[in-house]
């Protein structure tokens, strides 16, 4: 068993991880870290976990556990280590965005690899800390990596992807709040989002030129998930398609390859990618889902932990789709 340490558990990715480790064979939750529930029950923040834990809220950090994850903000997760030193044995993974990109991945002699599974397992296995990807880039690599890998993503790509109300985030805002978010849908950054950057660095470790990504978000009136379409031109068949991306994930854990159309409530709830391809004149659209919060942040982070622990990939993590 490993001793794990959670900073920012109050919001929806901390809660998830919690679930999630609670339920997982190899690990025991040392503590809990809050600055603004610390001494309250967990069940304050996350009541369906009422008779699951008894464990409450801290504002002390042992830095002495196997492994730390950080739930924070965007940008509050440098401030956090430059100001909180874990012991050299410790494995740090950072679900925010702030060593992602190559530019920003070294702080004080850490050096942040970049955790999608699909495309660095290797490095995973052998690196101590991680930065865990974003969820539309997750989304979205997954649905071109096959396609980069082969030299095949030399056009424009225009992408067109929904998330659920939970990718903004616990905190209350303008666009977020029930009156608004509900049978309500819009667009958002279009063609400048912040996951831009991670999507086009890892398409570019494949191949070098790619062609522009056009990426239009959008907001989607449910509460989880993201389903990405995206489209490109494409010489070969439908079946030279498949065989593809059958051959990229060959031995992925989560990624599975449809030949039947698919739909969000197939992955909410789970670690899993769907994908699906459709071929229309010299145009192959790809379509990709995954749970924001699972496959797009905690139960990422998690196969992450897996792999850097040697634990079996799926460890934690074999978790069912509520489709109805």
């Amino acid at each position: 068993m490993i001793k794990v340490g959670i900073i920012g558990g109050s919001g929806y990715t901390g809660g998830e991880l919690i679930r999630i480790l609670l339920n997982h064979p190899q690990t025991t939750i040392d503590f809990v870290f809050s600055t603004t529930r610390a001494g309250k029950k967990i069940t304050t923040a996350h009541p369906d976990l009422l008779g699951v834990t008894e464990l409450a809220f801290t504002g002390e950090v042992n830095k002495e556990v196997d492994v730390v994850f950080l739930c924070l903000g965007h940008g509050n997760s440098t401030s956090f280590l430059k100001e909180n030193d874990f012991s050299a044995q410790t494995k740090i993974i950072d679900l925010s965005n702030d060593f992602r990109l190559t530019a920003d991945a070294v702080l004080d002699g850490k050096n942040f690899v970049y955790g999608l599974p699909e495309l660095r397992s290797e490095a995973i296995e052998k690196a101590s800390y991680i930065a865990n990807p974003g969820c539309f880039a997750t989304a979205i690599q997954l649905a071109l990596l096959p396609l980069a890998k082969d030299n095949k993503l030399d056009k424009p790509v225009h992408i067109n992807a929904v998330t659920g109300s939970t990718g903004a985030g616990v905190s209350l805002s303008a666009t977020s709040h029930f009156s608004w978010r509900n049978n309500n849908v819009s667009w958002y950054k279009p063609f400048t989002h912040q996951h831009l950057g991670e999507i086009t660095e890892s398409l570019q470790s494949l191949q070098e030129n790619t062609g522009e990504i056009f990426f239009l978000p959008n907001r989607g009136n449910f509460t989880r998930g993201i389903l990405a379409t995206a489209y490109t031109s494409y010489e070969g068949s439908l079946e030279d398609a498949y065989e593809l991306y059958r051959a990229f994930y060959k031995d992925a854990a989560f990624t599975q390859i449809s030949e039947t159309d698919i739909n969000l409530k197939q992955v909410v709830n789970t670690n899993q990618c769907h994908i699906h391809l459709h071929k229309h004149k010299d145009t192959l659209l790809i379509t990709s889902a995954i749970d924001n919060l699972l496959k797009g942040a905690s139960g990422q982070a998690v196969q992450n932990m897996n792999l850097m622990f040697g634990f079996g990939e799926t460890e934690g993590l074999k978790l069912k789709a509520g489709v109805f």
